[in-house]
């Protein structure tokens, strides 16, 4: 959105789009206390356009509302970001094994050069590239797969995802490094001929160690 867009809208809808990005984006956690006059103070406005635009993430299941404890980051939000994560594991993991029989030599070639980029990045770590290519690194290997159905419901949980969060690696950045080594055993899997039932089951074990360790970081830092 552009200064000028943002100009027009009023600033209950600016604290709304300010405060929805922030919740998209992480900075606001699942649980975190939406202090209204701490917003108000950084957003150089009063707390009646801040509890306009909480009143309306509060109807979008965004917030919720605790007596005599005000307005917090939905916690159901972080719940649904794990079952969309365990959506994505389970349909990619099939998806990647029906895809396999139909991956050609420069398939194979594509997702090697995009997990050695993203080896690359580790000494010098940016999330949000790396979760690009590391899309760019699974879509390589499943894009092939003749059910187009199973393809598109990847897609639409990808999306899902993207409403969620925007990197993972952004708070597990630790995750990067493991993540890169098994795309090199899947790969080196799916070379050796292994089983499609194999391939599926290291598939989608894979996105769900991400998920665990998204999880752990998670409750890390609520008990902290």
């Amino acid at each position: 959105m552009t200064e000028q867009e943002s100009a027009k809208l009023s600033k209950s809808e600016q604290a709304y789009l300010w405060l929805r990005e922030k919740i998209r984006t992480r900075d606001y956690e699942p649980g975190h206390r939406l202090v209204l006059s701490t917003i108000a103070q950084d957003l150089g406005v009063s707390v009646v356009p801040i509890r306009e635009a909480i009143r309306q993430l509060e109807a979008e299941g965004l917030v919720d509302y605790e007596h005599n404890v005000g307005a917090r980051v939905s916690i159901q939000n972080r719940a649904a970001y794990f079952e969309t994560m365990e959506s994505v594991a389970l349909l990619e993991g099939k998806a990647t094994a029906l895809s396999v029989p139909h991956l050609e030599v420069g398939d194979i070639a594509r997702a090697k050069e995009l997990n050695e980029k993203m080896e690359a990045l580790l000494s010098d770590f940016d999330a949000e590239t790396f979760t690009e290519l590391n899309k760019k690194f699974h879509q390589s290997l499943f894009y092939r797969c003749p059910n187009s159905r199973l393809v598109k419901l990847v897609y639409e949980e990808w999306d899902r995802l993207d409403y969620f969060r925007v990197s993972t690696f952004r708070y597990v950045p630790e995750r990067a490094k493991s993540s890169v080594r098994e795309h090199r055993q899947l790969i080196a899997l799916i070379e050796a001929g292994a089983e499609q039932d194999y391939l599926e089951k290291v598939a989608r074990e894979h996105r769900m160690r991400t998920s665990k360790s998204y999880r752990e970081q998670f409750d890390r830092n609520l008990h902290f």
